[in-house]
């Protein structure tokens, strides 16, 4: 999750508030003060995977040569620097993320984002509309 897909999925902060529905990232990493600096961006409760469970079983990578040469992935970080977003260089940076929206219950995964390259990120109209879905219910908490 980058440092301005973190800022976006937060614009979503206030209507996912009034659907009960919560924000929460999964980092795969915090190396120095990484998750410190990207709380300012992030408005939902922030987990770190030290084991990368999450991630897996089989982590999804880009290589640096290929990744870097797709000019979609050059175009994404040349326009998260015009914005301001500065990502860290350090750590494990070429396991490719994704983003869920789970719904209540037995509902299980309403949207699935997986990552295909370096800025890929999901829809904010998808997501919300996804979340819209989520079934509430009482006895679907408890199932």
């Amino acid at each position: 999750l980058s440092l301005q897909e973190a800022a976006e999925l937060s614009s979503l902060k206030p209507q996912l508030d009034e659907l009960g529905v919560p924000l929460y990232a999964v980092v795969k990493e915090d190396i120095g003060t990484e998750v410190q600096n990207f709380r300012p961006y992030f408005k939902g409760e922030i987990f770190v995977d030290r084991r990368q469970h999450f991630y897996g079983p089989k982590q999804r990578r880009m290589g640096l040569g290929l990744g870097l040469a797709r000019l979609s992935v050059l175009q994404n970080l040349v326009h998260a620097h015009r914005k301001g977003y500065q990502g860290n260089k350090n750590g494990e940076g070429f396991i490719l993320g994704g983003l869920y929206v789970i719904g209540a219950g037995k509902q299980g995964i309403l949207l699935e984002h997986r990552e295909k390259e370096f800025g890929n990120k999901a829809d904010l109209s998808s997501i919300l509309e996804a979340a819209k879905k989520i079934n509430k219910t009482l006895d679907d908490w408890h199932n």
